[in-house]
């Protein structure tokens, strides 16, 4: 195993590669800290060009987005007061306080510091857990893996913020969509009203294109909220953005550890997420901490505990995706599906069989993560210059390339329809405050779900019992029953 990791990080010292994690990299910058725009959509966009990629080019670049996407979320929160993404809203609340009192580079360079290390123990705690965990799943027999997959869909559900029944709507509707095109079991089409078009089934990228792109360009499109911001308020120089390590030693490095590990824990909770991991390590922060009245008026403290479990959360999201093929948010599912088009199928036996193909995934997520305290001595005066970019060329450009390359990578003409299709339908629903996320996860998971429960049936002539026959599944129900209790019954306190 420790050579296979050794491996993934020499695989980046090939140039190629090595550009290849930069450019990720970059484009995760630029895309977490534009409000509206995030590294969901990056990968989302990026999808189509993977086919003409390398695999392992691919993997590095997509996991370099994921890192930077996640921290550069909170630049234009801290700047502006305008968080990239949901899960930066905690460190915009303490960042955009100390920017309010001319402290916005010493806010970015704890922000960027304490991002860099959750990153860096995220990735190692992935390294160590992944293989254990690949290897128990091995024991998964069919009922096993239909249990696993019915767990992921009802955690989907259940997570989902807002109403639980417009979740079950949208997961619904995925399910349904991921029934059409050919039934491989029975060789035949279904639901495909006699269109040679729809017998192939609704592909995964028009899919992600239409949910992510073509929805959030709609969105951002019609929304008339504009910032103003002061020609004067950045005039930081690049030294100013070097962390004051008397700050850092008055945060501690047991908050920066603690907060690090609620990250990585609730990461790997399917449907965990940055936002709930930043919460969570917030909350627990201010509980211990010796100054709790400075919370939420630019606590030094209260923001690095924020970031760091936030980028930590990434590396304990890729360990259920890559060890039990549950993909805990949007951005975790879209990497399921650059796995997918490459044709590794994430769940028991990938780490087993093809860890030498994986290992660049993690030695690029630990690199990238180091990248993040470097970027904001190199881009920190700069960074407010992305929020004042024109949005109409923006969105126009962006609506481009996801046209382009749905049709790049399908050759139909068709798909391009289904992704504008889609996008209208997602936008629609998202007027009346439907999630998405339960809705892609449905179309992934859907085709699995069925399989898994056709091969059990028809092995076990019929038998329903089969499903509660062996000790994994009746755990993996009880942990779904515990999910539902402790997620929709008897609600976090931040809920």
């Amino acid at each position: 195993m420790f050579a296979d990791v050794m491996g993934g990080f020499a695989a980046l010292a090939n140039p190629e590669t090595f550009l290849y994690l930069i450019g990720g990299f970059l484009m995760g910058l630029v895309f977490g800290a534009i409000p509206g725009l995030t590294a969901t959509l990056a990968i989302a966009l990026l999808l189509p060009f993977t086919f003409a990629m390398e695999l392992t080019n691919a993997l590095v670049m997509v996991m370099a987005i994921f890192m930077s996407g996640i921290y550069a979320g909170s630049v234009t929160g801290i700047t502006v007061n305008i968080p990239g993404a949901a899960s930066g809203a905690i460190t915009t609340m303490e960042g955009y306080a100390l920017m309010k009192r001319g402290q916005g580079a010493s806010a970015l360079s704890l922000d960027a510091l304490a991002s860099s290390i959750g990153g860096v123990l995220g990735a190692a705690v992935l390294m160590f857990v992944a293989i254990p965990m690949s290897e128990f799943a091995l024991l998964f027999r069919t009922p096993d893996k239909f249990a696993l997959v019915f767990m992921a869909v009802v955690t989907v559900v259940i997570v989902a913020k807002g109403s639980i029944w417009k979740s079950l709507v949208t997961v619904s509707l995925g399910l349904m969509i991921s029934t059409v095109g050919f039934d491989n079991m029975v060789a035949q089409g279904r639901f495909d009203f006699g269109s040679a078009n729809l017998i192939e089934g609704v592909q995964l990228l028009p899919a992600v294109i239409g949910l992510f792109a073509i929805c959030e360009l709609l969105l951002q499109g019609g929304s008339k909220a504009r910032t103003s911001i002061a020609a004067n308020t950045f005039n930081a120089r690049h030294k100013d953005f070097w962390p004051d390590w008397k700050q850092v030693r008055e945060i501690g490095f047991w908050t920066y550890f603690k907060s690090s590990v609620i990250g990585v824990l609730i990461g790997m909770l399917p449907g965990g997420g940055a936002s709930m991991a930043s919460f969570v390590a917030y909350a627990e922060a201010k509980r211990v901490s010796k100054k709790p009245d400075e919370y939420g008026n630019g606590s030094h403290e209260g923001l690095a505990a924020a970031e760091s479990a936030n980028n930590a959360m990434c590396g304990g999201a890729v360990v259920p995706l890559l060890t039990l093929g549950i993909p805990g948010d949007s951005v975790t599912a879209i990497i399921f599906g650059v796995l997918l088009i490459h044709g590794l199928v994430p769940g028991p036996g990938l780490l087993t069989n093809e860890m030498v193909t994986i290992a660049p995934m993690f030695a690029a997520l630990m690199v990238s993560a180091v990248f993040v305290f470097l970027s904001v001595l190199v881009f920190g005066p700069y960074y407010i210059w992305l929020a004042r970019m024109n949005r109409g060329v923006l969105y126009a450009f962006i609506a481009m390339v996801a046209m382009v390359g749905t049709y790049a990578s399908t050759y139909s003409v068709f798909q391009m329809w289904m992704a504008l299709g889609i996008g209208v339908f997602a936008w629609s629903l998202r007027l009346m405050s439907y999630p998405l996320v339960p809705m892609l996860m449905g179309i992934i998971l859907g085709p699995y779900l069925e399989l898994y429960m056709r091969r059990a049936l028809i092995t076990s002539n019929g038998d329903v019992m089969t499903f509660f026959g062996s000790p994994i599944s009746i755990g993996l129900y009880c942990m779904t029953a515990v999910f539902i209790y402790f997620l929709r019954i008897k609600k976090p306190k931040h809920a």
